[in-house]
């Protein structure tokens, strides 16, 4: 065990969270440590695989403040308290503008107004996994690079195993380091400690204990680098956790199980929001109008996450089936993923192996509801139409697309203060422990999984957490 000198911050983590929150460390000339796991030069990572925009509850980062925060309490339900949704709206624009000074790059890639601000060189270009000097892999690069050169200390291939503590404060970090092949401990004393090593979705046994009975049948949508690590450790220090159950991620093709060109794109949210999502019989389960991240964690919640279908017509395979930067249609069945056909419903039943009584009966209920436009009492589960609005499926051919979840990163974790400081369970801040970016909790998420934005998220954390950890030592 070798013991090393003293910092003031030491971040775990050397994604978008970490890396900007300590670079603004040693811009308050604070001595600073990363503990990165990753070995290689471009260590896979959620950040490196980013499509790369910035959005706040998929409105644009520059949106008046008072709005952004209004509507990140009213779309989680009051899940999001009103002042972890302030820290997000004041600050968002300053992540942005903070990122442009230090030489990234931003573009518009689509009219959506999500899509304002987007990282460039741009990440979201073809179906499948493409990020080498792209938007996340140029982020990284560019704070790295900045850290070091500002004197900053990075270490790769140091596992962070657990954490020090010394009368109720966070003052250091035990860590695993790989020396030339050998495994070599060593303890790094601090004033602050900043957890940054992203969320639980890689870890199975968390999966199974928060998320889904069948952690297997979720595909790995990011870097599959979040095991939960300084989650586990400020466990160990009595941290809280809070929305342990929601997870941010997509609709995809069941076939992106094992065609690598179907993940992380396209995805099948715009077909699940205008068409029907039903089980392995043919009922609906759920309501498609609360968006493709509630879907998808609803149909990961099931007993068979294996199970599920989407269910369209030629019109909306045409319309809605074309929106988004890399569209389902035509990108799905080129490149390989199942799109099952037919002229008819009895038809469709049969080659999607469903009931034919039972899809007939879902989707003429379906099609009577929007008739009629009542989504109350003519459909069960009732269908939410205000963000998305459904479309009878009426127009031959029609089709059904068998369906994985797409995990990227969970949206849960230690539970923070608006500063993100670690609260323990006696309710009180744990001194000198911070969580920032899928590490925390509180900022998304919920019952109604609002999502608010993984870039955005971990930006904000990490530049509030160090200015107020900064103040403290003044």
């Amino acid at each position: 065990m070798s013991e090393n000198l003293q910092f003031d911050v030491i971040v775990i983590g050397g994604g978008i969270a970490g890396l900007v929150a300590a670079n603004q460390a040693v811009d308050r000339n604070l001595k600073t440590l990363v503990l990165e796991k990753g070995e290689s030069t471009s260590y896979p990572c959620n950040t490196r695989f980013a499509g790369g925009t910035y959005h706040a509850c998929l409105r644009d980062v520059m949106t008046e403040p008072k709005v952004l925060a209004k509507l990140m309490v009213e779309s989680s339900s009051g899940f999001i308290s009103p002042l972890h949704a302030q820290v997000i709206a004041l600050n968002a624009s300053r992540v942005v503008h903070w990122l442009e000074s230090i030489g990234m790059q931003f573009v518009q890639v689509s009219n959506a107004e999500h899509h304002r601000w987007a990282m460039a060189p741009q990440g979201r270009t073809q179906p499948g996994l493409s990020w080498k000097g792209l938007a996340g892999d140029v982020l990284l690069q560019t704070l790295a690079e900045r850290f070091t050169q500002q004197g900053g200390q990075m270490i790769q291939g140091a596992k962070a195993r657990s954490l020090i503590s010394h009368e109720g404060a966070c003052v250091g970090v035990h860590a695993l380091l790989n020396k030339e092949g050998h495994s070599v401990q060593a303890s790094y004393r601090s004033k602050g400690v900043f957890i940054a090593d992203g969320g639980f979705q890689s870890n199975l046994d968390l999966l199974k204990k928060y998320i889904t009975p069948k952690p297997q049948d979720l595909k790995q949508r990011g870097g599959a680098t979040g095991f939960g690590d300084g989650l586990t450790m400020a466990l160990e220090l009595g941290a809280q956790t809070i929305g342990m159950s929601s997870f941010y991620g997509h609709t995809l093709s069941l076939d992106a199980m094992h065609i690598e060109r179907l993940w992380p794109y396209p995805y099948l949210d715009s077909l699940v929001t205008a068409g029907v999502v039903v089980n392995a019989n043919g009922k609906r389960f759920v309501d498609e109008g609360r968006g493709g991240v509630y879907v998808a964690n609803q149909i990961a919640h099931l007993d068979e996450p294996l199970s599920t279908s989407v269910i369209f017509d030629d019109a909306i395979w045409n319309k809605a089936g074309k929106q988004g930067l890399i569209p389902a249609n035509p990108h799905v069945p080129h490149e390989g993923g199942t799109v099952h056909q037919a002229s008819s419903i009895e038809e469709l039943a049969k080659v999607s192996a469903m009931d034919v009584g039972v899809l007939q009966e879902t989707l003429c209920q379906y099609n009577e509801s929007v008739q009629r436009n009542d989504f109350e009492n003519t459909v069960s589960p009732s269908r939410s139409h205000s963000k998305h609005r459904p479309q009878a499926i009426l127009q031959a051919p029609y089709y059904s697309i068998p369906m994985c979840v797409g995990i990227t990163y969970t949206m849960g974790g230690l539970a923070v203060t608006p500063n993100s400081q670690v609260i323990h369970q006696n309710g009180a801040p744990i001194k000198g422990l911070y969580a920032l970016g899928a590490s925390s909790g509180g900022f998304e998420g919920g019952p109604e999984v609002t999502y608010v934005g993984g870039l955005i998220k971990g930006g904000v954390n990490a530049m509030v957490s160090i200015e107020h950890f900064h103040a403290s030592l003044i």
